[in-house]
């Protein structure tokens, strides 16, 4: 009865995990965009200033050569700059004027729309939704750890 029960509850966390993936895939594509562009929009409205490529490639958990190819796509539509960082393996990436203008049409379209779900529940539950989803990933990589 227990493993039907666990089985049950891994299905529909999983239904559930995929519904916000394709929640997110949908915009991106409806907007034009990769789902790697539009995270890496995403990034530079949220987290940093100016990163630098490898924080974005840590802060989306994506290989680094998906991060580059949508970089470099990113740049020769005009949408960012990549410079010289403060070492020669390392590119400061900065959004153009016209990045700027998609960002404010798509990627704080969605800040402000994931703002007013959060604001949708009380300030208990966004702690305890934050803190239940963190403890789950960290029991899953350990767990993840044991498969050869």
């Amino acid at each position: 009865m227990e493993e039907y029960r666990t089985g049950r509850l891994l299905a529909e966390y999983n239904d559930t995990f995929k519904e916000n993936e394709n929640i997110y895939r949908g915009l991106a594509k409806r907007v034009g965009l990769s789902e790697c562009s539009f995270w890496i929009l995403y990034i530079l409205r949220t987290d940093y200033a100016a990163p630098v490529q490898s924080e974005i490639g840590t802060c989306l958990h994506l290989p680094k050569q998906s991060i580059n190819s949508a970089l470099k796509k990113l740049e020769a539509e005009g949408f960012l700059t990549l410079a010289q960082g403060s070492d020669h393996r390392s590119k400061t990436i900065s959004l153009t004027a016209k990045g700027i203008c998609l960002c404010q049409d798509t990627v704080d379209k969605v800040i402000d729309a994931e703002r007013a779900a959060l604001d949708g529940l009380p300030p208990e539950e966004q702690a305890l939704f934050l803190s239940l989803l963190r403890k789950y990933n960290n029991l899953l990589k350990n767990n993840m750890q044991e498969i050869n």
